[in-house]
């Protein structure tokens, strides 16, 4: 008889099993649509070198197919068999070093391409299915190279087509024709195997708040425990940390971290905003590390200045050479290319190792306690970034390095302890928010390539202290002004927003305007709602669509003087006969206008109406007409409008799904707008939503699903905010709900606390109950 334990693993097997059936299922219908796309290609013009390479391909397409469909399904089948190594060990805790072929990393970007199609479908099925196998096999993850990985997959069919010797070049021509088969049948995989453990028991509801909820300062710990009845799925992600303040570690003394009353400082806090109160709590930190430094070591640290190492120390920090930091080079060493070794937690350990022996032989160089004390904090501080859970281990290993970096700059700038603004801190806080989110995949190459950079980039300049530091430090931040913004579909929908904004503010803008041009100007009523109501956002959007300067905005500028005469008395037959001349174009006009905002026959007829009989009124009055001269000057600011406007845009938007088609022409079925939601913001919270940082990640709770999203872009004038998630859903976020979802809770950083703050944290921890190991 099954135990349980052996219940729940074969659970977890079966529901692999089950996927790995449905991808096998969909293997002949993936092979006839490349063979019709190779087909297809023959006919496409081009050079002779190019519908050669088309033909080659065919070929050899239609001599290897069966060979590449029956070897991609028996490496399905072999995902299912345990891997290990040759010790008998689970591969995945082997630690083992793996070498990466030549061409390995650009296979992995072909196939993670493909994947990022699977993942922009089937993001919330996979999550859910994540968590459920997580559960069952009481992991955190699931282990690298898991079938159930889309990335995986697609790798299989990468690797099976070069190894029946079909070319890459031929895989770029048939892979957006595997899209989006590969798209549906793995979504179809995913719920497959879903239903199947819900059948039986497992999870049948997924509460994403007991999932994600942890202590605050805590790190990654053991996988979840899923209560017998989980309400709802979410994004297996990182965790998120509470709103919560964290609780402060180590004892307190009786005044603040800047010399007041705990119950002052406390009151301040209570008072404060969110933002102030996480600035207070982190200032209390660097502080209480300052002043245990000086009671410890003496008033050096007090010091803006002090003298240069000592020489022994100085060699030893010179043997420590560009590329080696920590023992980071034994892994990736400072030439080599992005992704050539495959990185694992393992290796992260060693770095760690490396590290430990690299302080000792540096304190043991040093020749004053600040010297030693300098070179322990540091430490401390570099080893609870690599303890860090949430960053990928590459880029933890790429922290490594700047461990010898930043010690330099610590022994010449003490103030680098308790300044929060320290250049070299920034960079590596903000670096760490971009990264605490992101998964392995081709989206995070840039990323990560860039991060190398910087690393690289400090390590050539070891003597020129904080300078390198703010111009990497400024260099990365250009980098993610456009790097986030330009990723998979949040590059298409910023042009969208972007769009949507400026329409959107040039309708409050001209409306703001024309109100003014028209407050001496004699104008019927149903005339002046015409041109608010209506004809303000024809003219917004006509700018948006052809440009400020363009003919067709300017003839609609036009429209509008024509009309406003139009609707005037008309006491001289002359003009009588003008209008009369006049009405079937601009009446024609109107309706052109009217169709830019996609307005129904019905509805243009109800507008044509109202103004038809507007203007036969006025054919008929004898009242006051306008006169020339406010005609010549209404029409000169009217073409002319812009000119006028104020630089900033006032009020909320008026958004939603439709309006963003109707005005862009793109389909935004992939983009959830948040018109309205949290209650109305206070200032406190409207100068929070401001300063959130592009790359920062965050829990998004929207209409009872909890979603990890990142700010990937924010508008020139601030008014839209989009968040994307990991599978390439985008949210468009106007600033005042922003700071209304901020209010309300409902948007929750990721961390709380900088990424150098929590290490300082860690390191106090540390020296509070091993205060000796400072001098040792």
């Amino acid at each position: 008889m099954a135990t349980p334990d052996q219940h729940v693993s074969s659970l977890a097997k079966q529901a692999r099993e089950l996927f790995v059936v449905h991808v096998g299922r969909a293997l002949p219908e993936m092979v006839k649509a490349c063979d019709t796309r190779l087909t297809s290609a023959l006919d496409i013009a081009g050079s002779a070198i190019e519908r050669q390479a088309r033909r080659d391909a065919w070929t050899d397409f239609q001599k290897h197919q069966t060979n590449w469909l029956n070897m991609s399904r028996r490496a399905l089948q072999r995902t299912l068999l345990p891997r290990v190594t040759s010790s008998g060990q689970p591969l995945s805790q082997s630690g083992a070093l793996e070498l990466v072929a030549e061409g390995a990393m650009d296979d992995q970007i072909l196939a993670s391409r493909l994947a990022m199609k699977v993942l922009e479908k089937s993001s919330t099925e996979l999550n859910e299915l994540r968590l459920r196998i997580q559960y069952l096999e009481q992991r955190q993850e699931l282990p690298r190279g898991d079938v159930l990985l889309p990335d995986v997959t697609a790798r299989i069919l990468v690797d099976q087509w070069l190894e029946v010797q079909m070319t890459r070049d031929a895989w770029a021509l048939v892979q957006d024709a595997l899209a989006p088969i590969m798209t549906v049948k793995l979504h179809d995989a995913y719920k497959a195997a879903n239903e199947f453990l819900v059948a039986s028991g497992v999870m049948k509801e997924i509460d994403l708040q007991a999932l994600v909820k942890r202590a605050p300062g805590s790190r990654t710990e053991g996988p979840p425990a899923a209560p017998a009845e989980i309400k709802r799925a979410a994004p297996a992600n990182n965790g998120f940390r509470p709103a919560s303040p964290p609780v402060e570690t180590g004892p307190r003394t009786a005044t603040g971290s800047s010399g007041m009353g705990v119950q002052d400082e406390t009151r301040m806090m209570t008072n404060a905003s969110p933002l102030a109160r996480a600035r207070m709590r982190a200032q209390g930190v660097v502080g209480r590390l300052r002043r245990m430094l000086i009671d410890k070591v003496g008033g050096e640290f007090e010091a803006t200045q002090i003298l240069p190492p000592s020489a022994g120390l100085a060699q030893a920090m010179q043997r420590a050479a560009p590329g080696d930091s920590a023992g980071a080079g034994f892994y990736v060493s400072g030439n080599s290319r992005p992704g050539a070794v495959y990185m694992d937690a393992s290796h992260v350990e060693k770095a760690a190792v490396v590290m430990r022996q690299r302080t000792a032989e540096l304190k043991q160089a040093a020749s004053t306690p600040t010297e030693k004390a300098t070179i322990e904090v540091v430490a401390l501080m570099f080893q609870s970034i690599l303890a860090e859970e949430r960053i990928p281990p590459s880029v933890r290993v790429w922290f490594a390095r700047l461990q010898i970096p930043v010690l330099r700059v610590a022994l010449a700038e003490p103030e680098f302890f308790s300044a929060l603004q320290h250049p070299a801190r920034r960079l590596i806080d903000r670096m760490g928010s971009c990264v605490m989110g992101f998964e392995s995949n081709v989206s995070s190459t840039a990323l990560e390539a860039e991060i190398k950079r910087v690393v690289q980039v400090i390590e050539q300049y070891p003597e020129t202290g904080r300078r390198v530091f703010q111009l990497v430090f400024d260099e990365f931040q250009k980098f993610l002004s456009t790097y986030l913004s330009e990723q998979g579909s949040a590059s298409r929908f910023v042009s969208v927003a972007q769009q949507v904004e400026q329409k959107e503010t040039l309708s409050v803008q001209y409306t703001i305007e024309l109100r003014k041009l028209l407050d001496d100007v004699p104008v019927r009523d149903e005339v002046r709602d015409f041109l608010f109501k209506v004809w303000v956002d024809v003219l917004a959007v006509s700018s948006v669509k052809y440009g400020l300067r363009h003919e067709e905005t300017s003839a609609l500028k036009q429209v509008a003087s024509d009309l406003l005469w139009a609707a005037s008395a008309k006491p001289n037959r002359d003009d009588r006969a003008r209008v009369i001349q006049q009405l079937p174009a601009l009446l024609q006009r109107l309706r052109q206008g009217m169709g830019l905002l996609g307005f129904t026959t019905g509805m243009q007829d109800q507008h044509i109406k109202t103004v038809s009989d507007t203007l036969a009124d006025a054919f008929m009055s004898r009242t006051e007409a306008i006169s020339q001269e406010q005609l010549d000057n209404l029409s000169e600011r009217l073409a002319n409008l812009e000119d006028y406007l104020p630089a900033d845009g006032l009020g909320d938007l008026d958004l939603n799904n439709e309006s963003i088609e109707m005005i862009t022409g793109v389909d935004a079925s992939n983009i959830e707008v948040i018109n309205q939601g949290g209650s109305q913001p206070n200032e406190a919270m409207r100068s929070w939503a401001i300063e959130l940082q592009i790359g920062s990640w965050f829990g998004l709770d929207h209409n009872g699903k909890l979603n990890s999203v990142q700010l990937a872009w924010r508008s020139q004038r601030g008014q839209l905010y989009l968040f994307v998630t990991n599978g390439g859903r985008c949210f468009l976020i106007q600033s005042t709900r922003v700071a209304s979802y901020l209010q309300a809770g409902l948007l929750v950083p990721s961390e709380e606390e900088a990424l150098t703050v929590r290490a300082t944290r860690d390191a106090l921890t540390k020296l509070d109950a091993n205060p000796e190991r400072l001098l040792n």
